[in-house]
């Protein structure tokens, strides 16, 4: 049995691996139109910005090796130019010398991946505008820091990638801004969450430009749509597209974004020929509707099962729910799931709550606070999806929720986990916990909740009571409008003062204490409603949504 593979990196290198180990006799040949067959995409940002020193530990496999170790044939600088389905053959280009050559299959993988979207302005093609793609791409921006010591850098996008790039050239040196089309960055937050995020990084002293895009890029000068910035570099991270053209010339179906369409068994319409990766349309793990997630992690099983079903065992692809996780300095963000926008998107009738909990135990050194949000099915109470914003011990709750999400959970669940706990690394009640204890609170009724959206349109008209629960010392650092302090070891002796004919509405800085107000409210025949996330949510999201844009004054 021979199997051609087009495309390495993560999902035609893992399916060539899982072959061989699967089919000892096999014949795999993988062609890779690029120098470099298996390499840490992930990584790319950090060799830029110095993390990664050596440009060797970018290599995950070569030729050579994929040949001692799985006798794999790898052939770099080779593209494929046309498939022809109906002699099970590829015509190969080889880049080097020009020639060209027929190789036959009786298996085929496609595994193109997904090149960066290049906008239609003026000026995207200077030699100072760069994508981040691979290692010629990394290459490149790296010896044009060297050689042409630019002063001033500007990336054209904010998600991961766009992110990851900016902390990264802000780590060479330069002076860096972020131009985003959207009113937040990364996509996958929901605003109030970003906001935290907006907050940190123009504290690293990197300019933000949100609600904005490019028109043109005149010279040096970055052409907004109601400003411009002087440029030394750009780097365009708008996104990225499926590569499929090769798919399509061949007659496999493709959806309107041009990804490839498969089956779980990753079978393309045309018989023996699979795909997988970023080219692929895959299933969203909660809303059951097509989607396109580039993700490597995906990517990888993907190889796995189509070389598992081509050595005869069944296996199949479910879905990608989309978790991921970002490095900022030190702020770590995290995702899994869908926000709201998708929530509504769906039609879901959702419900969602927040916490604000320590990464340890508060009385171990080091404790920092990280902001969560879960959303969950009202219905069926499973958990839709969380985000993270914090510093120590994101990434291992998020994998906790991720992984309940996976296996169907609903948030009451969450109460019951019995997770690892020592002063160092948690607390007796983990931040996973709180939000089941949070959650239930909610959906039995021993609490409701209004949030930092709902607050302007709250009436100040005297038909409801507004109550601020923080100590006088925190008020005085900012309040909201219209809300009387009472502080919540006080309120007891001062719930007289409370008309009892009107709700309730509780605010204090995270949600806590507001909730044993709102408690204490309850007991004494009052309506009352707690602030979700607390003054911290409405006071970061309300300041980042009334600045549109953000220029460091400090590093002019």
């Amino acid at each position: 049995m021979k199997t051609i593979i087009i495309g390495g990196v993560a999902g035609g290198a893992s399916a060539a691996a899982r072959l061989r180990r699967l089919d000892e006799t096999a014949e795999i040949i993988v062609l890779e139109r690029g120098e470099y067959v298996s390499f840490a995409n992930c990584g790319l940002p950090y060799y830029i910005g110095g993390v990664i020193t050596n440009q060797n530990n970018l290599t995950l496999q070569t030729p050579e090796s994929f040949w001692a170790r799985f006798h794999i044939d790898v052939r770099v600088n080779s593209e494929a130019v046309k498939i022809n389905s109906e002699t099970k053959t590829v015509t190969v280009q080889n880049l080097k010398s020009g020639e060209s050559y027929e190789e036959s299959y009786d298996n085929l993988i496609l595994s193109p991946g997904a090149e960066p979207i290049k906008p239609n302005i003026a000026g995207i093609d200077n030699d100072f505008v760069f994508t981040l793609r691979n290692i010629p791409d990394t290459l490149k921006i790296k010896e044009y820091i060297k050689s042409a010591m630019p002063k001033t850098a500007v990336v054209v996008g904010g998600g991961y990638i766009g992110v990851e790039m900016a902390e990264n050239l802000k780590e060479a040196g330069l002076e860096v801004s972020i131009i985003e089309l959207a009113d937040h960055l990364i996509a996958p937050l929901d605003f109030d969450m970003a906001a935290d995020v907006h907050r940190y990084i123009k504290s690293k002293g990197i300019n933000l430009y949100l609600n904005n895009g490019v028109k043109a890029i005149n010279g040096h000068t970055v052409m907004l749509q109601n400003s411009e910035i002087n440029a030394d570099m750009v780097i365009m991270s708008v996104g990225v597209r499926p590569e499929t053209t090769l798919a399509k010339e061949c007659g496999i179906n493709t959806n309107h974004r041009g990804s490839i369409i498969v089956d779980q068994n990753m079978r393309t319409n045309i018989p023996h020929i699979y795909a997988v990766g970023d080219a692929v349309e895959v299933q969203d793990f909660i809303t059951k509707s097509p989607a396109f997630i580039p993700l490597a992690g995906p990517a990888n099983k993907q190889g796995r099962i189509a070389a598992d079903n081509i050595a005869g065992i069944s296996s199949e692809y479910d879905s990608t729910q989309g978790s991921a996780v970002l490095k900022l300095f030190d702020m770590t963000v995290a995702t899994t799931g869908i926000n709201e926008k998708s929530a509504k998107v769906a039609g879901i009738d959702y419900d969602k709550t927040y916490i604000y909990s320590g990464s340890h135990a508060s009385y171990y050194p080091g404790a920092s606070n990280m902001s969560i949000k879960a959303l969950w099915d009202k219905q069926t109470l499973k958990i839709l999806g969380a985000q993270i914003v914090g510093y120590d011990g994101v990434d291992k709750r998020m994998d906790v929720l991720a992984t309940a999400i996976r296996f169907g959970a609903k948030i009451t669940d969450l109460a019951e986990l019995e997770l690892c706990y020592a002063p160092p690394f948690g607390s007796a009640k983990d931040p996973v916990n709180m939000l089941g204890f949070v959650a239930e609170n909610v959906i039995t009724e021993k609490v409701k909740q209004f949030f930092w959206d709902d607050v302007e349109n709250l009436p100040r008209d005297g038909s409801v009571t507004l109550l601020d629960v923080r100590t006088a010392t925190e008020v005085q650092r900012g309040k909201i409008d219209g809300f009387i302090n009472i502080p919540l070891d006080s309120l007891r002796e001062h719930i007289s003062e409370i008309p009892k004919d009107k709700p309730v509405y509780v605010h204090c800085h995270s949600g806590l204490r507001s909730y044993i107000a709102c408690r204490i409210l309850s007991g004494n025949g009052y309506e009352c409603f707690n602030f979700a996330g607390g003054w911290r949510i409405y006071e970061s999201a309300i300041n980042e949504k009334t600045v549109p844009e953000y220029i460091c004054t400090e590093c002019k």
